[in-house]
Order: structure tokens, then C-alpha cells, then sequence
């Protein structure tokens, strides 16, 4: 385990804004060949990561999907976990997420007890993550599933309060999310309030146009995360590959 050296993907996410992360649900990319048609189009494009895991993923699932992106794709794997079982050895980094936004003990520290036997003894690199909900403007697979109430998005001075709380508690990075599927994203001025901190920032839920991508880097967020979009129209990689090119 690598928790006191954060090292290759923290250091990344933290020498450059604007990057970009694919996110994969494993619930979703059952079938591999759809998979594999994804990574070589993520490569393509130039993504900078590819992220995996969701809130309602079994084991099986997991694990079969991050054993075939290993095998298939060279991008920095980072497991982004709904839950105790969804780590791995083969990914690159694990974001060790506290739910920090929500008052569920299982998702700020529940789950974590019950995996970390287990991730002590893995060679992984691991993050300890504040994990930040913001309204999106519907209630997303992660808020029902954690039973957790998200900061509503006009509510500025707690999303930045909850993750000064989350850096004075030793968190070395701060993830924003409006949810999968969100019909609003984090608002820019959220991102360019929390640019400040000391800690890399982390945005997705609800991105789906490049001039958002455009805003958000500018604000200040070094990784922007697109997922539900992508599994709308898999074309929209093409306008990633553009941002990517302009970055």
C-alpha cells in the first residue's frame, strides 16, 4: 500500500487542470465487445484516465471489467468505488472515498472498515478522497443508494466549508458530483471558488457540452469526469479529442 507516498496518479492529477476521465460501470459495459470499441475510442481521443465502478455493481462485474481493461487499454486505471467490494490490485490507484457531504456512517467510514484489511496488504496507490454530492436536479443512483441528502447547488459556502472540513481531516483530494445522469453539472463557480484549496479538484455528473469542459478547466478543475454522456453518443469522445488538442 502506498497511502503515506502519494505518488504516479496523485501527482498527476495534481500538475495540470483540465484532464479528462472516463468513467466506466461495470453494470453497464457487461457486454466486452461494446467495451473494447470504448477503449480504443477513449484512446484515440486522448483521455487522460479511465475511472471504474458505480453504486449498484456486483463483484463478478467488477472484477471482470477491470481485468479486461488492464489487458486491453494502457490508461491509468483508477477505481472509483461504490462500495467495499469494488477494489483490485490491477488498477493503478484507488480513490478512497469518504462521502463527506452525507451523514450515512456506512459511506463516511463504515465501508471502509470493512475493507481495509485488505487494501493494507494490496500494492496499490490510495487516495483519501472527500466526496462531495451536489444537487443535480434529480436524485441520482448514488444519493439512493447511500441514502444521502446532496448540497444544493446555490448553497456555495457549505460545498466549500465541507471540503475545508475534508482537507483539515487529511483528505488529499476533493471530488465533486452531481450524479449520473445529472441534469445540472457542479456550477462553474463552485469549482472556481473551491480552485484555492490546496488539493487537486475532481468534478463530473451532468457535463455534456464542450463549452462546459471549456469552463470548468478554466475555473480550476484538474479532472473533469464525463460518463452518462458517452453512453448517450459515443461521438462525443470526438469533442473530448478537440478539448483535449486546445488544452
Amino acid at each position: 500500500m502506498q497511502l503515506n507516498e502519494l505518488k504516479t496518479i496523485y501527482n498527476k492529477f495534481a500538475a495540470k487542470r483540465g484532464q479528462i476521465a472516463v468513467l466506466i460501470d461495470p453494470d453497464k459495459y457487461r457486454n466486452l465487445d461494446e467495451l473494447a470499441a470504448l477503449l480504443k475510442k477513449v484512446s484515440f481521443a486522448g483521455v487522460d484516465y479511465l475511472f471504474v465502478g458505480g453504486s449498484t455493481v456486483s463483484q463478478q462485474d467488477f472484477q471482470t471489467v477491470v481485468h479486461f481493461i488492464t489487458e486491453n487499454s494502457d490508461l491509468p486505471l483508477v477505481i472509483f468505488p461504490g462500495g467495499s467490494h469494488q477494489i483490485s490490485e490491477k488498477a493503478d490507484a484507488l480513490l478512497y472515498l469518504s462521502l463527506i457531504s452525507g451523514r450515512n456512517p456506512d459511506y463516511l467510514i463504515g465501508h471502509h472498515v470493512q475493507s481495509a484489511q485488505e487494501v493494507f496488504t494490496m500494492d496499490i496507490e490510495v487516495i483519501p478522497t472527500g466526496y462531495i454530492l451536489v444537487d443535480g436536479g434529480n436524485l441520482s443512483s448514488v444519493a439512493y443508494v447511500s441514502q444521502t441528502t446532496p448540497i444544493p447547488r446555490d448553497h456555495h459556502s457549505i460545498i466549500l466549508n465541507t471540503a475545508r472540513a475534508g482537507i483539515l481531516q487529511g483528505k488529499k483530494l476533493i471530488y465533486l458530483d452531481a450524479g449520473s445522469g445529472a441534469k445540472h453539472s457542479v456550477p462553474v463557480s463552485v469549482i472556481a471558488e473551491l480552485s484555492s484549496l490546496p488539493v487537486p479538484i475532481i468534478v463530473g455528473g451532468g457535463i455534456r457540452s464542450l463549452k462546459k469542459m471549456d469552463a470548468l478547466r478554466s475555473a480550476g478543475a484538474h479532472v473533469i469526469v464525463i460518463g452518462n454522456r458517452l453512453e448517450e453518443d459515443l461521438d462525443f469522445l470526438l469533442d473530448i479529442r478537440e478539448f483535449k488538442l486546445s488544452n
